[in-house]
C-alpha cells in the first residue's frame, strides 16, 4: 500500500528535522571537560546538601529560577482534564506508531485510556476516580492533540527508532540525581555522531521555558552517553508548527550553568538560610499563593509597581 502523500504542514515540519548531509561530531575534549565540570560541581553542591536526597527535573528548575516563595511552598499539584490530556495524547500517540491500519483518533485514545485504567500509579488512579462529565471532557482533549499530532506531524518510519516518553536519569556521585522524560525521541547512536532528535509537544502558546526544558534534555542526554542530541524541536500542536534550535557547544555549557545555579539556589533556600526572593510574572495566574501575594495581584492587574526582582 502506498503511503499518503505528505501535507505542506507535514513538509514544512519534515524539512526542518532533517539532518544535514555532514555528520556532526562534538569535540572529544569538550564534553569530557563538560562531563568533569558537571561531576564535580554537583559533588561540591550534594556536600552543601547535608545528606539530602535531591531529584533535579525541569520542573525543579523552572520553579527555582522562577518566583522562590513559590519554589519552597508544598507542592498541590492534581491532575483535571486539560493538564491530565497530555498524558493521555501521549499513550494514544504511543500506540498510533505501531497500529494496525490507519490509527484513528477516537478509537487509539479510548484504547489508550483502558489501558491507563489498568496502571497502578497516579496517572491510572485519576483516570479510574473520573466522573463521567470529567471522562469526556478530558477523552475530547485527548482526541483534539491526537488529531492535531496524526494530521499534522510527519509519519515516522520505524527505522528512526520513535520513543514516546523515554525517561533518562543521571546520577553522579553524591545525593543529586538530574531526571527527565522527552514527550518523543527519534533516531539512533552511531558511534560519536549525533544523530539524536528531541522533540517537546505543547498545546497552546510559546514560553521562553520551552526552550530551557528541551536544553535541560539535551545536557542529560550528554552527561549519560557522552554524545549530544543533534537537535531539539518544541512542536506547538494548535499550530502545527515548531520552534528548532541546533544543539551546540554554548548551549550545553548555558544548560549546565542553569542547573548548577538552580541547584546552588535551592541549597541557599533550604539548607543555609537565604531568604526567598518574590519574582512575579505569567506564572503568577495559576500561583495557589495569589490570594496572599499582593505583588502578584498587582501584576495581574497590570501595576507591577511593587515587583521585587533584583
Amino acid at each position: 500500500m502506498e503511503p499518503a502523500p505528505l501535507t505542506p504542514a507535514q513538509e514544512r515540519t519534515l524539512a526542518l528535522l532533517r539532518r544535514s548531509d555532514e555528520p556532526l561530531v562534538f569535540d572529544e575534549p569538550f564534553i569530557d571537560e563538560l562531563l568533569r565540570t558537571a561531576t564535580v560541581e554537583i559533588a561540591a553542591l550534594s556536600a552543601r546538601l547535608q545528606g539530602e536526597k535531591l531529584w533535579v527535573s525541569k520542573g525543579f528548575l523552572a520553579k527555582v529560577h522562577g518566583c522562590e516563595v513559590r519554589h519552597l511552598a508544598p507542592d498541590d499539584f492534581a491532575w483535571k482534564p486539560s493538564t491530565a490530556a497530555g498524558f493521555v495524547a501521549h499513550k494514544a500517540i504511543e500506540l498510533s506508531l505501531n497500529w494496525r491500519g490507519e490509527p484513528h483518533p477516537s478509537v487509539v485514545v479510548d484504547e489508550a485510556m483502558a489501558r491507563l485504567l489498568d496502571q497502578a500509579d497516579a496517572r491510572g488512579g485519576y483516570v479510574a476516580g473520573l466522573s463521567d462529565g470529567d471522562w469526556a471532557e478530558l477523552r475530547s482533549r485527548a482526541i483534539d492533540r491526537t488529531t492535531k499530532f496524526l494530521q499534522d506531524f510527519p509519519p515516522l518510519p520505524v527505522a528512526a527508532q520513535p520513543v514516546l516518553e523515554a525517561s533518562a536519569r543521571w546520577s553522579p556521585p553524591g545525593t543529586i540525581e538530574l531526571s527527565g522524560k522527552v514527550d518523543l525521541q527519534v533516531g539512533r547512536p552511531t558511534g560519536r555522531e549525533s544523530r539524536l532528535l528531541i522533540i517537546d509537544f505543547k498545546s497552546g502558546g510559546r514560553s521562553p521555558h520551552h526552550r530551557d526544558d528541551l536544553r535541560f534534555y539535551a545536557l542529560m542526554q550528554t552527561l549519560r552517553h557522552a554524545v549530544p542530541p543533534r537537535k531539539l524541536v518544541t512542536y506547538y500542536l494548535d499550530y502545527a508548527d515548531s520552534d528548532v534550535e541546533d544543539v551546540t557547544e554554548g548551549m550545553l555549557q548555558a544548560a549546565l550553568h542553569r542547573t548548577l545555579e538552580g541547584i546552588a539556589r535551592h541549597v541557599e533556600l533550604t539548607v543555609e538560610g537565604r531568604e526567598p526572593v518574590k519574582r512575579v510574572g505569567t506564572a503568577c495566574r495559576w500561583c495557589p499563593l495569589q490570594e496572599q501575594c499582593a505583588e502578584g495581584r498587582a501584576f495581574l492587574h497590570g501595576d507591577d509597581t511593587e515587583h521585587v526582582d533584583p
